[in-house]
Parts: C-alpha cells; sequence; structure tokens
C-alpha cells in the first residue's frame, strides 16, 4: 500500500532524497560509460609531460595505425558482448583474413578486399546460427570457430611455410598511403565507428542488440527477433575481422601466419575497459574507442621507456581489465541499491 505524505517538510525531504539518489545515479552511470576516456586523457596528459617523442604528430599518426585493426575488432567485439555474448575466433579469423586477402590480391584490389569478408563473414554466419538456433554456448561455438579457422589458415598458407605477398600496387597504396598526414586505414575506421555508432544508437537493429543483453525473454516477449539478431551480430563480428587482417595485409604487403594470437582477449579487454558489461545490456561505441585507444597509447608509452620487454603491455592490461570488471561490478550494485 502506497504511503501519502501529507506534511510539507517530510514532503520535501522525501523529493530531495529522490533528487539526491538520481543524482548519484546519473554520475555512476557517466563514470562507467565515460570512465576510460578520462583514464585516456589522464595518460595522454603524463606521457605529453614525460616522452617529449611522444607529442610528436608522426608518433600519433603511429599509434592511431597501429589500433585500427584492433578498433574494428573491438567494434564487432562490442555488439556481441552487449547481446551477453562473446567471440573467441576473432583473432584467427583477423589471421585468416590477412592470408586470404594477401593470396586473392593476385586478381586485384576488389579480390583482396571481399575474399576476406566472403570467408570471415561465412565463419561468422555458422557462429551465429549455432548460437542462436541450437542454443549452443558461445564461448564453445567460438572456441571452436577460433581452432577451425586458424587450421584453414595453415591449410591455404602450407602450415605456415607460404607467406603470400601483396600483388596488387592499388591494395599495397591503401595500407601504406595516408591523407592529410593520416594512413587512410585509420579514416576508413574512422567511418565504420561512425556507421557502428548510429546502428548501435539510433536504429532499431541497435535498440533490440541493447533488449536481448537486458534480457533475452522479455526482448523475445516485446516482439524483438532474437534469433535473427544473434545471428547478424557475429556475421558483424567476423566481417570486421576478415576487414582488419586485410587491412593489415595492405599494411605489411604480406599475409602473415603468426600473427592474432590472443587478438581476441585484447579485443575484449578493450571493449570492457570502455564500458561495455560482460554481462550484456550495456555500453557504447565511443567507450569502446576510448578502451582501443586507451591500451595503444599505453604501448606506445611503453616502446618510449625503451628496453622494457613489450610484454609488459599484456600484464598492464590485464591489470587494468582487472580493476574495470571490478569497478563495474560494484557500480553495478551501487546502481541497484540506489
Amino acid at each position: 500500500m502506497t504511503q501519502i505524505v501529507t506534511d510539507p517538510e517530510v514532503a520535501a525531504t522525501v523529493a530531495a532524497d529522490e533528487r539526491r539518489a538520481e543524482r548519484t545515479d546519473r554520475i555512476v552511470g557517466l563514470v562507467q560509460r565515460q570512465g576510460a576516456l578520462a583514464v585516456l586523457v589522464v595518460v595522454v596528459l603524463i606521457a605529453a609531460a614525460s616522452f617529449p617523442n611522444f607529442r610528436s604528430f608522426d608518433n600519433a599518426g603511429t599509434i592511431l595505425i597501429a589500433a585500427a585493426p584492433p578498433a574494428l575488432i573491438a567494434l564487432g567485439m562490442t555488439f556481441v558482448i552487449i547481446t551477453g555474448g562473446i567471440d573467441l575466433s576473432v583473432g584467427s579469423l583477423y589471421v585468416l583474413g590477412g592470408v586470404v586477402s594477401a593470396y586473392a590480391s593476385q586478381w586485384g584490389l576488389v579480390p583482396a578486399v571481399l575474399a576476406p569478408l566472403a570467408v570471415c563473414g561465412l565463419i561468422g554466419v555458422i557462429n551465429g546460427v549455432l548460437i542462436a538456433y541450437t542454443r549452443m554456448a558461445p564461448f564453445i561455438v567460438t572456441l571452436a570457430a577460433l581452432l577451425g579457422a586458424r587450421g584453414l589458415m595453415r591449410a591455404i598458407s602450407s602450415e605456415g611455410s607460404n607467406t603470400y605477398l601483396v600483388e596488387s600496387d592499388a591494395f599495397r597504396s591503401f595500407g601504406t598511403g595516408s591523407f592529410l598526414g593520416i594512413g587512410y586505414p585509420v579514416w576508413l575506421v574512422v567511418v565504420i565507428f561512425v556507421l557502428g555508432m548510429v546502428l548501435l544508437s539510433r536504429t532499431r537493429f541497435g535498440h533490440a542488440v541493447y533488449a536481448i543483453g537486458g534480457s533475452e525473454d522479455a526482448a523475445s516477449l516485446m516482439g524483438i527477433a532474437v534469433r535473427r539478431t544473434k545471428v547478424w551480430v557475429y556475421v558483424m563480428s567476423g566481417l570486421l575481422a576478415g576487414l582488419a587482417g586485410a587491412i593489415n595485409a595492405a599494411k605489411l604487403g604480406s599475409g602473415v601466419t603468426v600473427l592474432g594470437t590472443g587478438m581476441e582477449l585484447d579485443a575484449i579487454a578493450a571493449v570492457v575497459i570502455g564500458g561495455t558489461l560482460l554481462t550484456g545490456g550495456a555500453g557504447t561505441i565511443a567507450g569502446t574507442i576510448a578502451g582501443v585507444l586507451l591500451l595503444g597509447v599505453i604501448q606506445n608509452m611503453i616502446n618510449q621507456v625503451g628496453n622494457v620487454p613489450s610484454s609488459y603491455q599484456q600484464v598492464i592490461s590485464g591489470a587494468f581489465l582487472a580493476v574495470v570488471v571490478v569497478a563495474q561490478t560494484y557500480l553495478v550494485k551501487f546502481r541497484r541499491v540506489t
């Protein structure tokens, strides 16, 4: 039974408490979504003050071009995790896409781009169908795809002994060229991220992604095509991983077969650091951008120090991820309490 407050002073106190709780909830939500951006700004300022070479435009371009392929993978992972899923196959799809792209470049620019999209997109379809229609666990399905894609790459490259060179001059120029001092791949990633932002926040598909992550049963009762949406997010993840591999092949001039190991973990780390909850239902593309750039800046800072093993970047990334997951857990609990 609802209690009606008639005392003006008590009513004013209750209203003030409600406004305070709402304000606190907004602040906590903002920290959860934009915390990575704040940390990124702080880290950039510290790096700029500590390392003179860090402040150069060329170094900024180096960070951005290195972050382009991981950013595409993290973008696809963002959609997957918001639905409450996971995609462990993206690292293998990344290296497979690079090898297929380099191999197909002998027929020109268009095949070099479309071939990895077709192969990796098909694997994404298989992942999505198995997860959505057979209700198999995403972890198991995508782990199997990880092994399968890696095996397919080794079959194409004769157990990794063949490294295919990029034969299309136009494709190689795309990977190494620049506009206004910024590499073409970076501009492409910017365009794709803008489209991703619009898709996630301004379309029915994006709203369906959030709804499924919040409660799959409730989304189904609302009339949302849960299965079809889940298939599409895994297709997107596969396509973006394949495109990332193609971009890397164009940049390196070959389909290197020893890449991609652990890249799925880096993508998950960037997405979670960016504020996307592993439980699904919450996350932003802007947060993912901040997470990717934060990891890229940390790696660049390690390189600026010199004589520091690159493995320390993984240690720092793991520490960041652990802190962020713990912080997110407490933030979610705090919002529920308030």
